[in-house]
C-alpha cells in the first residue's frame, strides 16, 4: 500500500482503539502510557481548535497549524496572543507521530511533552496549565494525552512519489524522476532528508537564517550544537512556504539555490553542506520532485 500508517486501516475499520501488533510499531509508534482511542482523538481535535486555551481567547493550536496549509501557516514566524510574534517558523506537524524529538531545537522528547508548551509560552497562548484545565473542564493529564493523540493522527501520504514506489511508473514525470535521482545523488539531499518521512530527526547547522541563533544549543548547552536546527520533513513542503527555521526563504527555488551555494558560512557549519554546482535544468528537476512529495493530508480516526 502507499505510505499510509496502520492508523488509516484501523480508522477505516471503525476501530475504537488502535493496537499496534508486534513488529509493526515502525508504522506508528504509540506510547503504552497513552494508547490511541477514538474518544481521546476526538477530544484532542476539539481542544486543538479551542481558543479558550489562549489568554485572550483568540488563538488555538489550529491558528498556527492550519489544516488547509498542511498544519502550518504562511508566516515567517508564528503569531501569538496580543499580536506577539514567535521566534521561529511554525513547523508542519504532519506525520509527527513518527518524530523522535520536537521543536526546531528538539527540547521536547515526545508529543506528550510538546503539546503543552505552546499553551504556556507567553509568545504563543500565554496560559498556565491550571487555567487551561479550568477553562476547558479537562484535567491537565487528560488534555495532554488527548492533544498528543490527535496530533498522532495528522498524516500525509499517497503522494505521487509514494505511488511511484508502489510500482506506478507514470506517477512521476520525467523531470520528477530526474529530480529523484539528483535528490539521492548529486544534490546529496538524503544526507539529512532520508527515510519515508524525509528527515533524519537530527540537527544540523546550515548557516540558514538572518541570524543563526542558538538552535539545539539552547536545549543541550553543548557548544557543538550552536546554530543547529532540526531537519524538517519534506512531505507537503513544496506547498507550504516560507522556509528555514526563521522563514527567511520564500520559495523552494530559493532553498535549492541556498544549498547549491553551500549554505552560509558558520563556525560550526555541517560538513555535509557544500557547493553542489547544479545546472538550471537540474534545479528545475529537483523542485519538480519536491512537488511530488505533496500528497493527501488527513486527521482523526
Amino acid at each position: 500500500m502507499t505510505f499510509w500508517p496502520l492508523l488509516a486501516a484501523a480508522a477505516l475499520a471503525g476501530a475504537d482503539t488502535l493496537t499496534i501488533p508486534a513488529g509493526l510499531d515502525a508504522y506508528l509508534p504509540v506510547p503504552g502510557s497513552n494508547p490511541l482511542t477514538r474518544e481521546k482523538v476526538e477530544l484532542g481535535k476539539r481542544l486543538f481548535f479551542d481558543t479558550r486555551l489562549s489568554r485572550d481567547n483568540t488563538v488555538s493550536c489550529a491558528t498556527c497549524h492550519d489544516p488547509q496549509k498542511a498544519f502550518t501557516d504562511d508566516r515567517p514566524v508564528g503569531a501569538g496572543v496580543g499580536g506577539r510574534s514567535g521566534d521561529r517558523r511554525v513547523p508542519r506537524i504532519v506525520n509527527r507521530g513518527y518524530g523522535k524529538s520536537f521543536f526546531w531545537d528538539g527540547r521536547a522528547a515526545s508529543l506528550e511533552e510538546q503539546v503543552l508548551q505552546p499553551i504556556q509560552n507567553p509568545k504563543e497562548m500565554d496560559l498556565t496549565l491550571a487555567e487551561a484545565a479550568s477553562r476547558t473542564g479537562v484535567p491537565v493529564e487528560k488534555l495532554q494525552q488527548a492533544l498528543a493523540s490527535y496530533v498522532r493522527t495528522i498524516l500525509s501520504g499517497d503522494s505521487p512519489y509514494d505511488r511511484y514506489l508502489q510500482g506506478d511508473r507514470d506517477a512521476l514525470t520525467a523531470g520528477q524522476r530526474l529530480g529523484l535521482r539528483l535528490f539521492r545523488g548529486k544534490a546529496g539531499c538524503t544526507s539529512c532528508h532520508l527515510g519515508p518521512n524525509f528527515t533524519d530527526e537530527r540537527f544540523h547547522n546550515t548557516g540558514a537564517g538572518r541570524a543563526a541563533g542558538d538552535g539545539r544549543y539552547a536545549a543541550t548547552k553543548d557548544p557543538r550544537d550552536r546554530g543547529a536546527f532540526k531537519t524538517p520533513s519534506l512531505r507537503e513542503a513544496a506547498r507550504t512556504p516560507p522556509y528555514m527555521h526563521d522563514g527567511s526563504l520564500q520559495t523552494i527555488e530559493e532553498v535549492i539555490d541556498f544549498y547549491d551555494k553551500g549554505g552560509k558560512p558558520s563556525p560550526s557549519l555541517d560538513p555535509e553542506i557544500r557547493e553542489l554546482h547544479l545546472t538550471a535544468e537540474e534545479k528545475t528537476a529537483l523542485a519538480a520532485f519536491l512537488q511530488a512529495l505533496n500528497g493527501k493530508v488527513r486527521d482523526g480516526m
